[in-house]
């Protein structure tokens, strides 16, 4: 491993100036910084007192050939010890540092050098003559030793055989700057995989980087082609989805940004209130490669974003640049209005109205892919609607991306890229996964299970909003409603009378089949009784209107009730005898909501 990495020791203050010169490129220094200040205090304090305080790594970009033959030497980037570096700025050099809330601040370390202690300042201290109130004071060039020992003595009545202890701390403070940082600079020969292999390794912590925060340091750390511009939009665009209330401060404090035409294609998200797709950064940066790129790994992103031709396995400036240039328009595609607002209609327009329905945000994911790669190739926008619809279904359906992500995106991008027919090519994934097999057996056998947030439960919820049903025992509130109200699934089947009747396995009495959307007021009344007790109730209700669960009053409303919620007439008759029976009778029925409400989107 000696040619893929080299072990250094350098002093803060050599760092500091290669950071300041541009040789070290840190990519979150405009992220918030999460550290509060009493970590800052003790990395001062460790380095005061000789403390080891753990190696930073650095990931060389590859040197480029430019057009004229010539080589650029590339930068390092910092990607582990970001927080201690900009901690060491704020606190020595003074810079201000951006809080999770994006507004600037201060973080003041004070330093007592009689007991030759650390401590965040505060008002108090800030009183207290015996506290320097901050030491980045002492770092500065105009700062006089000889001046400040004297007047500080003097202020705190100091006697001349004490000044020397002062003027030892004083300079012992003053040797910070000397100390030793451990680097590790990992060559860039070393592919994603071996990095985030060290990284893990050497962090004690056992923080894992993902290829998103590779891509995202690569990006950044090139000002040359807008990388910082690209990073800013990725991040603000996600935090404000997140957080609308950040809004006034970030636009405050990056008035440089404030004044792109990035920030102005952004600026909308901070007045909705989406949840249903809300992107982390990772979501929108693999949403613009692979739409762009027509691409699934991310490691190919940062291989571009650094210059290779996959051919000569050369690094080229001209493809750098145009990895960058094509990266930017991916990103405007994302975070654009219209696209993002008419995508999440389309999902909705599927019956997917909620996030809690969809386990895998890889599917929304894809689904935005496949929306921006069908209008970029000019596609009717109602064919789009439709072919997005279908393919988000049978994705949840099939649990397309739920495992190795990337290289199912990578497989079915390239190949709706290459096709000449786009509804030929869903035709036949539809034909080949969602066969008359899938639909009697296979989604059957799915539904043979206890666990609520299975996709195939979420799949019959999302049939069941698509089509306006009502709750179980329900006049008038729907499915919808209840979900968005948080409401609960409840038993068809009560629990505790499965219990009493020796149903006692959890993994049996907690069967999806034996689950229901229903008001809570309705699921009290029904308590513990047996099927065939409380729905003779309900047959008894119909006939005289003496109202007890719910408003339901005629033989006929309650049928079709039963019917949206894909439960068998003969429940009517129905005890602890029949709960398996009634258990395989629902999953055909379920089973087979599905498959129309599939076959609806065709």
């Amino acid at each position: 491993m000696s040619n893929k990495y080299e072990v250094n020791n350098s002093s803060v203050e050599s760092i500091l100036a290669w950071i300041k010169q541009g040789e070290i490129a840190i990519p979150e220094i405009q992220r918030p910084f999460v550290w509060d200040a009493t970590k800052v205090r003790d990395l001062i304090d460790s380095l005061y007192k000789g403390y080891p305080v753990g190696y930073i790594i650095t990931w060389k970009n590859p040197d480029v050939k430019l057009k004229d033959g010539t080589l650029a030497t590339g930068k390092k980037v910092l990607i582990d010890g970001q927080q201690r570096i900009t901690a060491l700025t704020a606190s020595i050099v003074g810079q201000e540092v951006i809080g999770s809330n994006y507004k600037k601040k201060r973080i003041k370390i004070a330093f007592n050098p009689l007991e030759e202690v650390f401590e965040v300042s505060n008002p108090a201290i800030q009183k207290n003559s015996q506290w320097i109130e901050d030491i980045s004071i002492v770092f500065k060039n105009e700062f006089s030793v000889w001046s400040f020992i004297p007047q500080y003595c003097d202020n705190n009545n100091i006697d001349s055989s004490q000044s020397d202890k002062v003027g030892k701390a004083i300079d012992r403070l003053l040797q910070i700057k000397n100390s030793r940082l451990g680097i590790i600079d990992l060559s860039h020969n070393l592919d994603i995989e071996v990095v985030t292999e060290i990284f893990i390794r050497i962090n004690s912590k056992g923080v894992v980087l993902s290829q998103a925060d590779f891509a995202m340091s690569k990006i950044s750390s090139n000002e040359v082609y807008g990388g910082d511009i690209i990073r800013k939009t990725i991040d603000y665009f996600c935090h404000l989805a997140q957080n609308p209330v950040d809004f006034e401060a970030i636009k405050s404090n990056d008035i440089d940004f404030v004044n792109t035409d990035n920030f102005n294609a952004i600026k909308w998200i901070a007045k909705e209130n989406e949840e249903l797709y809300v992107p982390s950064y990772t979501d929108l940066l693999r949403v613009a490669f692979t739409s762009k790129f027509y691409r699934g790994k991310l490691s190919d992103l940062v291989s571009l974003l650094s210059g290779r031709d996959f051919e000569t396995r050369e690094y080229k400036d001209e493809i750098a640049q145009k990895s960058f240039e094509l990266l930017h328009k991916g990103v405007l595609n994302f975070v654009n209005e219209t696209n993002f607002k008419r995508y999440i209609m389309i999902v909705k327009s599927a019956g997917i109205v909620d996030s809690s329905l969809i386990r895998s945000k890889n599917v929304l994911n894809f689904g935005y892919i496949l929306y921006l790669t069908l209008k970029d190739k000019g596609i009717e926008a109602n064919k789009i609607e439709n072919i997005v619809r279908r393919w988000l279904v049978l994705s949840l359906l099939t649990g397309r991306y739920s495992s190795s992500p990337e290289s199912s995106f990578d497989y079915d991008i390239k190949r709706f890229n290459e096709s000449n027919d786009i509804e030929a090519l869903v035709r036949n994934v539809e034909e080949g996964e969602l066969s008359d097999a899938f639909w009697n057996n296979i989604l059957v056998t799915k539904l043979n299970t206890s666990v609520t947030s299975s996709p195939y439960f979420n799949m019959f919820l999302i049939a069941q909003i698509s089509s306006g049903d009502k709750g179980f025992l329900s006049k008038n509130i729907d499915i919808r409603s209840l979900l968005e109200q948080r409401g609960d699934v409840h038993h068809i089947f009560p629990k505790k009378y499965l219990q009493s009747n020796g149903v006692n396995n959890r993994g049996q009495y907690n069967q999806i089949a034996n689950y229901v959307y229903m008001q809570s007021e309705i699921n009290i009344k029904i308590r513990d009784k047996a099927p065939k007790v409380y729905f003779g109730e309900l047959k008894k209700q119909c006939e005289d209107n003496n109202l007890v669960y719910g408003g339901i009053d005629s033989i006929e409303e309650l049928k079709e009730n039963l019917a949206q919620n894909a439960i068998p007439l003969d429940v009517f008759d129905m005890d602890i005898d029949n709960y398996q029976e009634f258990l395989n009778k629902r999953r055909l029925l379920m089973a087979d909501k599905i498959k129309k409400y599939y076959k609806s989107l065709i």
